[in-house]
């Protein structure tokens, strides 16, 4: 593998902001059957770095992932990619700022059969009338290692592999940011090991902003920093984590997703 450099001083990239959530709250339902699946959640997701989105079943870690990604609509507050702010976007726009400026890696990998990896890696900017920036890519494919397997289809690539293909997919376009949504939830241990390691070069040598939602103390042990989720609420930010310190305060939380 290449290591790879973005030529941005590490002291000076982590400091401008990919994307920001100012009193975001979703609510599903009325009267009763309402959910308040986030309630007031402010925070940053600074450029060149890689953030994980952790907390209980049912926190609101996944839906302040796709509010904050376009993928579903806010009730209250804002929620913004760079400067532009999400909330009131028409479709076409919201569709075109997510081809152009977000990433998106999967835990079903959402690869097409009938395509090669080269072809998924490519299909966001073929669809969208782009021509991939050759070097660009070529970087890319190196660094995830996929130089040798760039003509095989899915079927004749293995989990850890496919998934190395839409991690590829999600940083030809040079997006803004990517959001990884449980990304090694269908790997080994070992395949999940890589593509966490790929997520982590992505941003330390190319620059790249990675903001994942995991369950996994280890998975988030990758990352830069872990935001903690409970009650639709964030609860803790921990700069630094480790394997062990991320799951000493996932206990920290009961059965009900409270913080005890």
């Amino acid at each position: 593998m290449t290591t790879l450099h973005s030529g941005v001083p590490t002291a000076t990239r982590a400091t401008a902001v990919a994307a920001r959530a100012t009193d975001l709250t979703k609510v599903y339902g009325q009267g009763e059957t309402q959910v308040v699946a986030l309630d007031s959640v402010s925070v940053d997701f600074r450029q060149a770095e890689f953030t994980a989105i952790m907390g209980p079943s049912g926190s609101g870690k996944s839906t302040l992932m796709h509010c904050m990604a376009g993928l579903d609509t806010v009730s209250r507050g804002s929620a913004r990619i760079g400067d532009t702010e999400l909330t009131g976007l028409k479709d076409k726009k919201l569709t075109q700022l997510r081809r152009d400026k977000i990433g998106f890696i999967f835990q079903a990998f959402n690869l097409l059969p009938t395509l090669s990896a080269l072809e998924n890696i490519t299909l966001p900017m073929d669809i969208a009338g782009r021509k991939p920036d050759k070097q660009w890519l070529d970087r890319v494919v190196e660094t995830v290692g996929l130089s040798e397997r760039l003509k095989h289809r899915p079927s004749e690539l293995s989990g850890g592999q496919q998934q190395r293909v839409a991690v590829a997919r999600a940083l030809a376009s040079k997006p803004e940011i990517i959001f990884a949504d449980e990304p090694t939830g269908n790997l080994d241990s070992r395949s999940g090991a890589e593509v966490l390691g790929f997520l982590r070069n992505s941003v330390r040598e190319l620059g790249q902003t990675v903001v994942m939602v995991t369950h996994d103390p280890v998975a988030a042990a990758y990352a830069d920093r872990v935001v903690f989720l409970a009650d639709g609420r964030i609860v803790d930010d921990m700069a630094g984590p480790t394997a062990d310190k991320v799951l000493e305060r996932m206990k920290g939380f009961d059965a009900k997703g409270r913080t005890s």
